[in-house]
């Protein structure tokens, strides 16, 4: 399974991970291999990090191991001998599959007008990831975290819009999230069910490489016209996205509208390190919305369960007009004492979805073993008496009155 730092193998930066108590690099990009010769990371898996990259025998006596705690960023200024560089380094731990990973990021600084223009341009970088960081222990939630991170790397990378893109069921892509800048029209109810075709060639891309990047909108508008209807209407003079992978697979990706055209291989760069965070925070979304599934929804039904039905009061305001239908399953006593309890399920399935194909569009609920409940915000009565009518038929269609 790809390992997340090779998304940094077209970085123009030196890119290398070792792990932290064996001192084994694992993982070295383009960059680092050419400038250290190496013909292909293979070559020096299992070799220890100070052989390879100091050409020391034991451990460097400079080594940041024991000040790296996960997520933190750690930046010093180092003379390398070997490369004959002065480097400003950005090092971090991070924990996956029981291991504990150093990943360093070497910027050369070696003449003096180059190591001005890195230090203003990673200020931004150690900020923003510091920010992010502090974010993600604070914020009560995923969405919230993930909201924030977009606006600060909006802000920092100088971009219009920052945004989130995710596949859907149907394989369309979804903007779920999204950043604007002032002045700038949100795009993201427009961006649903983005189809397929659209993004594509970037998919395909990120098989390939690990970015997509378009300094000039114009430059597509033959070669794909498909995407270029859809990014053109949205003001996009120029991106970058990247992709982000969960479970293996790239399933979503993420990018900036309009950076500054000076600032775009910079913008690759944040993006890349970035990922990371998205990634982990959609992961911990995801297993959130599963657990609140599990706690406010009937694993029969698909329902909303009694929970779900206590915390809907409590958020009600009697302000607004609500209309309520209940439901008694008539004779699922019968058919589970004469027909087993597997007819009486299949009783109750087939209510439910009469309610669902109703009243789809307000909350539905199953609080009892044969009590469903629809609950109509702002409903009208002649809408609900429309709606007892239509349920009414639903029902004697599939046999539950």
């Amino acid at each position: 399974m790809e390992k997340f730092w090779e998304h940094y193998e077209n970085l123009d930066e030196y890119v290398y991970v070792s792990d932290m108590d064996s001192y084994e690099l694992v993982y070295m990009n383009r960059k680092a291999r050419e400038a250290f010769h190496v013909p292909s990371i293979e070559t020096v898996m299992g070799k220890k990090c100070y052989e390879v990259l100091q050409q020391c025998a034991t451990p460097c006596t400079v080594c940041t191991n024991a000040e790296l705690t996960p997520g933190g960023f750690k930046r010093w200024r180092y003379y390398n001998a070997v490369l004959d560089k002065h480097l400003i380094l950005f090092d971090t731990m991070i924990a996956e599959d029981g291991r504990r990973y150093r990943i360093e990021v070497a910027v050369n600084v070696n003449d003096e007008e180059e190591r001005e223009k890195a230090l203003d341009r990673y200020q931004n970088l150690e900020m923003l990831v510091n920010n992010a960081l502090g974010i993600a222990l604070q914020k009560p939630t995923p969405d919230e975290t993930i909201q924030t991170l977009l606006e600060h790397l909006g802000h920092i990378l100088r971009g219009e819009r920052a945004y989130i893109f995710e596949q859907n069921e149907d394989g369309s892509d979804d903007n779920t999230y999204e950043w604007v800048a002032a002045g700038i029209t949100p795009q993201k109810q427009n961006l649903q069910h983005v189809p397929p075709e659209a993004c594509a060639s970037w998919y395909q891309q990120f098989q390939k490489q690990s970015h997509v990047i378009i300094r000039d909108l114009e430059t597509i508008r033959e070669q794909e016209p498909t995407l270029y209807q859809v990014l053109k209407p949205q003001g996009i003079r120029s991106l970058v996205v990247v992709p982000l992978e969960m479970d293996g697979a790239v399933r979503a990706f993420y990018g900036v509208d309009n950076p500054p055209a000076d600032t775009l291989e910079d913008t690759i760069g944040i993006l890349h390190i970035m990922g990371y965070f998205i990634t982990a925070s959609l992961k911990r979304r995801g297993l959130m919305r599963k657990l609140q599934d599990l706690s406010y929804r009937d694993q029969q039904t698909r329902l909303g369960n009694r929970y779900a039905l206590q915390r809907f009061v409590e958020e009600y305001y009697a302000e607004e007009s609500l209309g309520v239908m209940f439901c008694d399953i008539t004779g699922l006593k019968r058919v589970n004492d004469e027909q087993g309890h597997k007819a009486g399920d299949e009783m109750i399935a087939k209510a439910a979805e009469s309610l669902q194909e109703v009243y789809g569009e307000y909350q539905c609920f199953r609080f009892g073993g044969d009590e469903l409940l629809a609950l109509c915000l702002g409903i009208s009565e002649e809408a609900a008496r429309e709606k007892e009518r239509l349920l009414k038929a639903a029902a004697r269609e599939k046999g539950t009155v």
